[in-house]
């Protein structure tokens, strides 16, 4: 969808329109901060600023712009949430994170963010990621690719084999080892991480499903349909009603989980037993 957009946009705009421009930011000074360097770039027209991310999404409805300097840290929805909101419509502009924080990098990449500069924003920055801008809208000699999460990783020293759990907790990205997750809950609609430190919520995966299928070949069993536990810290298991089976958990609070009837079986071969 993102490069059909971009297509379009090459297609129905000359090197001497102005880019379109929104600016989120619920910190006015950092708002007034970057609407004054960008005032130096001849073809970035600022049409219209948002002070949350509702009124940022809404405005971006209505005016179409082809560019978003988007903050992540805000009250009520955060960036990412607001880009998963903005993605969905029919011509999303480009979005360049604005953050003070920068172990949101990759988080960014991952959400499809063109780039991503850090605060106090300086002009040297703002202007190595408005040329990413303009050659993906205008097009340029020199290819430009949207960044790619992988190669991301790689460069970082981060290979595909290395497999960690993220989650948050003290306003940091945790990246937990498979073997200290003890379980995997859906609680609210969130997937809530145990472990014998504490209990964090889930950064990336949003789905249960979608996490067991990134710990493929790990220890790991879905119970039900919201439980999806460590099958190394399980203490103790024994029949319950209707042909269920109820396992406690080692190390954490409500320890119990239910192992739905029909998959008893599983656990039990994935156990080894008769």
């Amino acid at each position: 969808m993102l490069r059909l957009n971009l297509i379009f946009r090459e297609q129905t705009m000359t090197a001497k329109q102005k880019i379109k421009c929104i600016l989120i930011d619920d910190e006015l000074p950092a708002l007034d901060e970057l609407n004054y360097l960008l005032s130096d770039f001849d073809d970035i027209e600022i049409i219209r600023t948002a002070t949350s991310a509702t009124q940022g999404i809404k405005l971006i409805e209505e005016e179409e712009p082809d560019l978003v300097f988007l903050d992540i840290q805000m009250p009520g929805k955060n960036g990412f949430q607001a880009l998963q909101e903005i993605m969905q419509f029919s011509n999303p502009p480009l979005v360049i994170f604005a953050t003070a924080y920068d172990e949101y990098a990759l988080r960014a990449f991952e959400e499809n963010a063109v780039d991503y500069i850090l605060k106090p924003f300086s002009q040297e920055r703002i202007s190595k990621s408005l040329d990413r801008v303009r050659c993906l809208i205008l097009g340029c000699e020199e290819k430009v690719e949207l960044p790619n999460m992988n190669a991301l990783l790689n460069g970082m020293g981060l290979g595909n084999n290395i497999l960690r759990i993220s989650v948050e907790g003290n306003g940091r990205i945790l990246l937990l080892e498979p073997s200290e997750v003890i379980l995997c809950r859906m609680e609210d609609r969130k997937i809530m991480i145990y472990t014998a430190q504490g209990t964090f919520p889930c950064y990336g995966d949003k789905t249960l499903d979608k996490l067991k299928e990134r710990l493929h070949g790990q220890p790991f069993f879905k119970a039900n349909r919201g439980e999806l536990v460590n099958l190394t810290h399980v203490r103790d298991f024994a029949p319950w009603f209707n042909g269920k089976y109820v396992l406690t958990m080692n190390s954490i609070q409500n320890n119990e989980v239910i192992i739905s009837k029909g998959r008893v079986k599983s656990f039990r071969d994935r156990l080894g037993l008769a």
